[in-house]
């Protein structure tokens, strides 16, 4: 039986004729808009109640723009959109007063800076960390995007910032359909101990060789995440458009349904849809 509500806690909005995406150019797959109605139409179907909007790594004028325009799309009548993950440069020294602007918008719920795709020295800056640290007592969350090869860096910023509360994208980026599952399984094993860090199993199958991944490609990883960080500290996202790499979204829906099917309604619901009522207050 599955729980009674869904909540995607990442969802990517792309709308080029209203912003700017510098990276879109390099991936043909999505490189196109991927408006808010042809998900709102899928979600509905797979009984997505509510959704954040995850950042798409807009061009930096344009970061502020991004959620404005996410922030309209929300007063429409019966809206899924629930608040939006802002990006976010914490390497600026105009951080802080970015910071407070943002605070007095009560649709942001966290932020997130990319950094699997930026040299690994960005996030050991002096300043990007004392930043970071500003989070503490917000209520804003700080959503991580990295790959397995700079888990120390990821440590390094968790533990700089213990009463900020981070969120692991997408399991932590696992190179499913390469090799590496030992190295990942010890970074996973490793951030987990971190009390301040909740998983989002979101979307993994992109990551995935696309023609022929089965249930059990992607067993080993979820059940590791859920092992690792167990119920309390886990959170469901789908990660459309980028999923759709690797399936459509109800694709992905029905995938996380069946790794989970040997787990109690309470461990489901707190997954699917209670545990980001609780961190992000919906």
């Amino acid at each position: 039986m599955p729980p009674s509500e869904l909540i995607d806690t990442h969802l990517h909005l792309i709308d080029q004729s209203a912003l700017s995406y510098p990276w879109l150019s390099s991936v043909e797959a999505l490189n196109r808009d991927f408006l808010y109605e042809e998900y709102a139409q899928q979600a509905h179907r797979v009984g997505i109640s509510r959704s954040l909007h995850m950042e798409v790594d807009v061009a930096v004028a344009d970061i502020e723009n991004e959620t404005a325009t996410v922030a309209a799309l929300s007063t429409r009548e019966d809206s899924l959109i629930a608040g939006a993950i802002s990006s976010c440069r914490p390497e600026d020294q105009e951080f802080a007063t970015f910071l407070e602007r943002q605070l007095a918008n009560p649709l942001v719920k966290g932020f997130r800076r990319v950094l699997h795709t930026m040299p690994d020295e960005l996030s050991e800056q002096p300043l990007f960390r004392e930043n970071l640290k500003r989070l503490a007592g917000t209520g804003l969350t700080f959503d991580l995007c990295v790959l397995p090869r700079q888990v120390s860096q990821t440590i390094a910023l968790i533990d700089i910032a213990p009463d900020v509360q981070f969120i692991l994208d997408h399991c932590g980026v696992p190179d499913i359909k390469g090799s590496g599952f030992e190295t990942w399984q010890r970074g996973i094993t490793e951030i987990a101990k971190r009390p301040n860090v909740t998983a989002k199993i979101s979307g993994v199958i992109a990551y995935t060789d696309t023609a022929i991944w089965r249930i059990e490609t992607l067993e080993p990883y979820v059940h590791h995440i859920i092992a690792s960080f167990g119920f309390d500290r886990l959170v469901w996202g789908s990660d459309w458009p980028v999923c759709t790499l690797g399936g459509d979204l109800a694709t992905w829906v029905a995938a996380t349904h069946a790794l989970v099917s040997g787990c109690s309604i309470d461990e489901k619901t707190r997954l699917f849809s209670g545990n980001a009522k609780r961190i992000w207050n919906l």
